[in-house]
Order: C-alpha cells, then structure tokens, then sequence
C-alpha cells in the first residue's frame, strides 16, 4: 500500500540527531522510516487513550497486567519485534 510522503523540516539538537542517524543506520532502516515509527507510536497512543475513554466513559483509566520475562535474549530486541510487528500490521 502506497501512502503520500511530505517533505518538511525540523530543528533538533546537533547531538541527539547525529545519535539517532547513527542508531538507524544501525537497525538498517532510513532515517525516515525511523521517525515514521515514532510518530506511529506517539499517535498509537493518543488513539488508544480515546478508544479506552470511550468504552469506558471514564476520564481515567489503568491497565492491569502481568510483566514478563523474555527467555533468552536482551528486553529491548524483544519490545523493537513486538514494534516491527505492529508497524507491519498497521501498513
């Protein structure tokens, strides 16, 4: 599926973008779809918050849940599958 691409521009700290270029190109994707991902996440979970607010007609709500454990492997190779996943279910 093909979705519009807009061209902008943005203002960030020297520092914090080249760090961020750097860990892109270490996951092997373009900066872009670096951001794309970030925004994604960002709307997410404004969409949720108002999903959950309207099923629910509470101002506030929590989840409950139980936290796991991977089995092997370090916690943030598993959230970045979980993530990948999800941008592939929502493209």
């Amino acid at each position: 599926m093909y979705t519009a691409k807009v061209k902008t521009s943005i203002y960030a700290d020297k520092e914090l973008w080249e760090k961020f270029k750097l860990k892109a190109a270490r996951r092997g994707v373009e900066v872009s779809q670096a951001l794309e991902e970030l925004i994604k996440d960002e709307l997410f979970e404004d969409m949720l918050d108002e999903v959950l607010k309207g099923i629910s007609d509470v101002e506030s709500y929590e989840i409950d849940f139980e936290p796991i454990k991977p089995k092997t492997g370090l916690v943030s190779v598993f959230v970045r599958s979980l993530r990948d996943e999800r941008a592939n279910s929502l493209s």
